[in-house]
């Protein structure tokens, strides 16, 4: 589940640090951390035996885009930096008015256009053999594209550009290469990331696994009067302190809970009330996104009742979730017991307002969807979000969240989700 409101994003968090201004940059907690802090220091790092993705994974990820982008009869494919540029060349760059791209053609080492002055920094966390051609201040770095397009002769051929590129890098090069069309490289880009290989199926199963031992750790620890900031700012630390980069640590406490991404009202825990949490981090760049709902005290037959209806979605979801089925089907699934038991009809209220789930590699939020009407069919390598929250507006919501690798048999946790409203931690 994206979050949004009150969570803090990855690059909030990574230069908050550690200490007083990770917790400032939370909305509070120093007090309750500088409490935890001999129990902090009992945690220790899960994450010494996680190998990074090597140069040759790399490698072969370019062989098969290239593969792809001929069966496409795509010549090449340009992009931007973020997760897509990362996972094909290894390059971390932030985007700017000053473009750095990617040039991905379908034969041959690709090639990296970035500015002159920014060349010894992009080299640095290149992983793969590649020309790099570099432009001045008063020079246009989509004419340096269209000329590297020339050079290797594939203006001819249909020219894809990564769906998250933006608009001035297309329209320039349609302007550059008015006889050259311009496609989406879906095909390629999607053909490639959709599909995980062991070594990024280890690393989800690495952040995921430091996630859930930050769960326990954390729900342990929250006490009646603490805030969102508070339990979030536990769970932080908790993640960071056993080799986790945090990514988000969304806290909802009683009514907030009905709302899935959160509430302005001020909030505190209290005895008889849900708590619902919505975590994750990243273990050399792979994601995990785990929700856990839990009362602090004792539960009423009502929040019983709806807690073992979402557990019972979530293994609805993954009977549903096999190899050659359309990804919307698994949530179809889950909304046929739903209605079945008065919520909603489809995404109305009180029931399920969003979808089962969400693709989830390196970025939180990957195609496709486990939503109606999506008509991908389920393969293996392809990682989702299993998180068919059930929420009454004005009372309380609960979700449990586990996220699942498809195998040849079917899905595999990265998770396994509880199922107990008494042990809600597993």
């Amino acid at each position: 589940m994206r979050k949004t409101g009150l969570w803090m994003d990855r690059r909030t968090l990574l230069s908050a640090g550690t200490g007083a201004a990770l917790v400032a940059a939370l909305g509070g907690g120093a007090a309750v951390l500088r409490a935890m802090e001999p129990d902090l220091a009992g945690l220790a790092d899960m994450t010494g035996d996680a190998a990074p993705i090597s140069r040759e994974e790399r490698l072969s990820r370019i062989m098969r885009a290239q593969m792809l982008m001929k069966q496409a009869g795509i010549g090449a494919v340009l992009i931007e930096p973020g997760a897509s540029m990362i996972y094909f060349t290894g390059v971390r760059w932030s985007r700017s008015e000053r473009l750095t791209a990617a040039i991905l053609p379908v034969e041959g080492e690709c090639c990296i256009v970035t500015p002159f002055f920014e060349e010894p920094s992009v080299r640095q966390s290149l992983a793969v053999p590649a020309e790099v051609r570099v432009w001045q201040e008063d020079e246009s770095p989509i004419a340096l594209v269209a000329g590297f397009l020339r050079d290797r002769k594939l203006t001819a051929y249909p020219i894809g550009v990564e769906e998250t590129a933006r608009f001035f890098i297309s329209n320039g090069l349609a302007q550059a290469l008015p006889d050259t069309r311009l496609v989406s490289a879906n095909p390629v880009v999607r053909g490639c990331r959709m599909i995980k290989a062991a070594p990024e199926i280890a690393l989800m199963q690495k952040a995921s696994d430091v996630t859930v031992a930050a769960y326990r750790w954390t729900h342990a620890r929250v006490e009646k009067g603490m805030s969102p900031g508070d339990v979030g700012a536990l769970m932080t630390a908790a993640m960071r302190k056993l080799g986790g980069s945090p990514e988000f640590a969304l806290v909802l406490i009683g009514e907030a809970a009905a709302y899935p991404h959160g509430s302005s009202a001020p909030q505190r825990v209290t005895p008889g009330e849900i708590v619902l949490m919505d975590c994750g981090c990243t273990v050399h760049g792979y994601q995990s996104d785990i929700s856990r709902t839990f009362v602090h005290g004792t539960a009423t037959i009502e929040q019983r009742r709806v807690w073992d209806q979402v557990a019972r979605g979530q293994q609805i979801a993954n009977a549903a979730a096999q190899i050659d089925t359309p990804a919307g089907k698994v949530d179809d699934a889950v909304r046929q017991q739903y209605e079945a038991w008065g919520y909603g009809p489809g995404y109305r209220l009180p029931g399920t307002s969003h979808r089962t789930g969400h693709g989830i590699g390196m970025d939180g939020h990957e195609p496709v969807n486990l939503v109606h009407g999506e008509t991908t069919l389920l393969a293996e390598g392809m990682c989702f979000s299993n998180e068919p929250g059930i929420y009454l507006p004005g009372k309380f919501g609960v979700r449990l969240e586990d996220c699942f690798h498809m195998t040849a048999s079917g899905p595999n946790w990265f998770s396994v989700p509880p199922t107990s409203i008494d042990a809600p931690m597993g």
